[in-house]
């Protein structure tokens, strides 16, 4: 892949395991082109319905997942830059900042998930791809050895 497709990335983090494998999947790509990681946690709304948890509490969980990706590129000379993202629709807030950040791609690994799951409850990973008119990178995530369907 070019190198340019990494000059300026958003990389959405969802949890802990993601973050990890998205960091081992995305670090030899980064590298060697020196660009800028951006680190995105969409803390989802609930469009008028009262939320899961606080938003102090949803961004202090963010911030746990900033600092795997961070300390995680810290020593590939890659500039890291984070953003809370604020939603009802993951796949279209991404999109969103990925335009406003003037983005060269959106970059992750796939979420795992059965395929009843993703059916009820959507799935970002399809949504990104299908909606998405910026270039998307799904790498693929090697700490689990297996496929996620």
């Amino acid at each position: 892949m070019p190198d340019s497709l990494f000059q300026r990335v958003i990389v959405p983090v969802a949890n802990e395991e993601d973050a990890a494998a998205t960091v081992d999947a995305l670090g030899p790509y980064v590298e060697s082109a020196g660009g800028v990681v951006i680190a995105v946690h969409v803390i989802e709304k609930a469009g008028g319905a009262p939320d899961k948890a606080s938003v102090e509490q949803r961004e202090l969980y963010a911030d746990d997942l900033f600092e795997i990706v961070t300390d995680g590129l810290a020593d590939l000379g890659v500039e890291i830059e984070t953003e809370y993202l604020y939603g009802t629709d993951v796949a279209e807030t991404i999109i969103d900042v990925a335009h406003d950040l003037d983005a060269s791609a959106i970059v992750f690994t796939p979420r795992g998930g059965s395929r009843w799951v993703k059916l009820f409850t959507g799935d970002v990973t399809t949504s990104l791809v299908n909606e998405s008119d910026l270039p998307v990178i799904v790498l693929p995530d090697g700490s689990t050895g297996e496929s996620s369907e």
